[in-house]
């Protein structure tokens, strides 16, 4: 690094790369159903963590409402988002219904837990500060 500037610590180096990438991911529930309470959303944010480090993501930020969660990923340009939400969808959903198999039937059917949808913006244009305080003021449920 060059004494000339100050380095910036979400900028990442690998081998042949800089980069400094972020994504804002929302995943939905099936029907948009309300299933979510706050001890699950902490095991849901626990789950992703853990599939992140796998993916050599840092998860910057996670929250959600009963319906929903809000992702804030830092990730390397070598991770497909594709792949990432496929498996933080996967994994989460086959330990949210194992976990909570009584709560989450009251709720879903069917053997699903998220929307085959979800939504994926990169995050550059607002600062991180806004997306972050967007995220952590999402009201959630008690």
């Amino acid at each position: 690094m060059s004494p000339r500037w100050e380095p910036n610590p979400d900028v990442r180096t690998g081998r042949h790369v800089v980069h400094n990438l972020h994504a804002h991911l929302v995943f939905v529930t099936k029907y948009r159903r309300g299933v979510f309470t706050d001890v699950m959303l902490a095991r849901c944010e626990e789950i992703m963590r853990n599939v992140c480090a796998d993916f050599e993501v840092e998860l910057r930020e996670f929250n959600g409402e009963h319906d929903h969660v809000h992702l804030l990923v830092h990730y390397p340009p070598k991770v497909a988002l594709s792949k990432l939400v496929n498996s933080l969808k996967g994994v989460s959903a086959r330990y949210l219904r194992q976990e909570y198999d009584t709560h989450v039937r009251k709720y879903l059917w069917g053997g699903h837990f998220w929307s085959g949808s979800y939504f994926a913006g990169s995050v550059g244009g607002a600062p991180i500060s806004v997306l972050r305080q967007y995220i952590e003021q999402q009201s959630r449920p008690v």
